[in-house]
């Protein structure tokens, strides 16, 4: 199957600029670099889908694209080299007084995390690296998911097991009298591993016991 389809479902193009960028719309004068669209591409991917407009400024101008088989070539390189696994997407060009835009149309993704891949620089060896995270969307913007939120997507592939014990007791009896807790707190208070104390918390958020808090770069947990 090819990573491009063409359009599946209506458009009105004029709508959704109307109602500017938000969760899942966000507006691009253009698009040169493969790994910056990526991101775009993979956090509505990971998120609720959406479109992204390529020829619409952030002020909902329509200023239209130059060269259709160049954007195209810088979408498909963002698939092929930047997202893991590529996601599927819908793409067409509408027009508007004689300017092209194309657009694009994420779904939300049955594959999620997709992951954004991009060569860096490391800070201790100044060697580049390959840099794997995952992007969501937050209102109009693209985030790094935390490790707590990743976790929270991959469980959402897999049936539901929660299971009641003593250390998912103690753990709502301390969130009953204090505010937050985070995995590597619970880790320790049950004397485990982070990863299965981030397991145990991602299975209670999904049984709707508790609710995962990010700010930043900062995940923590509370009562649901």
């Amino acid at each position: 199957m090819p990573l491009i389809r063409p359009r599946s479902v209506p458009f009105s193009l004029l709508e959704v600029v109307s109602q500017g960028e938000g969760l899942r719309t966000e507006f691009k004068r253009l698009i040169h670099s493969p790994a910056k669209i990526a991101r775009s591409i993979s956090a509505f991917a990971n998120t609720s889908g959406g479109h992204i407009l390529i020829g619409v400024d952030d002020d909902r101008r329509i200023v239209g694209i130059r060269s259709e088989k160049e954007t195209l070539e810088v979408i498909d390189d963002a698939l092929r080299f930047h997202i893991e696994p590529a996601p599927e997407l819908d793409v067409h060009v509408e027009e508007y007084k004689r300017r092209m835009v194309l657009v694009l149309t994420i779904p939300e993704s049955v594959e999620k995390p997709h992951f954004h891949v991009e060569q860096v620089l490391s800070g201790t060896t100044a060697a580049k690296v390959a840099e794997r995270r995952v992007f969501i969307r937050e209102g109009s913007h693209n985030k790094a998911a935390t490790d707590d939120r990743i976790v929270l997507i991959q469980s959402r592939r897999e049936p539901l097991k929660l299971s009641f014990s003593d250390r998912e007791s103690r753990l709502l009896d301390y969130l009953a009298l204090h505010p937050r807790i985070t995995a590597p707190e619970f880790a320790d208070q049950a004397g485990i591993p982070v990863a299965e104390a981030r397991r145990i918390l991602v299975s209670l958020v999904r049984s709707g016991a508790v609710r995962l808090l990010t700010e930043g770069n900062s995940a923590a947990y509370a009562l649901g």
